[in-house]
């Protein structure tokens, strides 16, 4: 197995937005909220939720925080390019959503294409201004 550099590290952008700034009660809300906004843009694709708390809580040796209720990883693609075959490691994207008593926070991984990165960014400030 050959291990090599395809892009420099990424950096990991995380928000947490208080109950009181969302239209969102719940983590299902939050995924509902994502899942619209993928499928409504032209290049993205929406290819899973995966419930990390569960998996997790199943696991004999799984460990989470406790303040955490609930985690998703909403996992979709915006590759539009296939540029090579190590570019398959890069992708696809994750978006991870975990509900607190008092907030959501969400992460993912700075994406190597700025347009991956301008939604992303986008739908996650946009979840503080979201109305059901």
């Amino acid at each position: 197995m050959k291990q090599s550099l395809t892009q420099e590290r990424y950096a990991v952008f995380t928000l947490e937005v208080e109950r009181g700034e969302t239209a969102c009660a719940s983590i299902d809300d939050v995924v509902d909220y994502f899942t619209e906004r993928i499928e409504a843009h032209p290049l993205a694709r929406l290819i899973a939720v995966f419930d990390h708390h569960a998996h997790t809580r199943g696991l004999e040796q799984g460990s989470m925080s406790a303040e955490i209720l609930a985690a998703r990883s909403i996992i979709l693609c915006f590759g539009i390019t296939l540029p090579d075959p190590q570019a398959m490691a890069l992708r696809p994207r994750s978006i991870g959503v975990c509900e607190l008593a008092d907030r959501f926070v969400l992460s993912f991984m700075e994406a190597p294409m700025p347009l991956a990165n301008t939604a992303l960014e986008g739908w996650a400030l946009g979840l503080a201004t979201h109305s059901p």
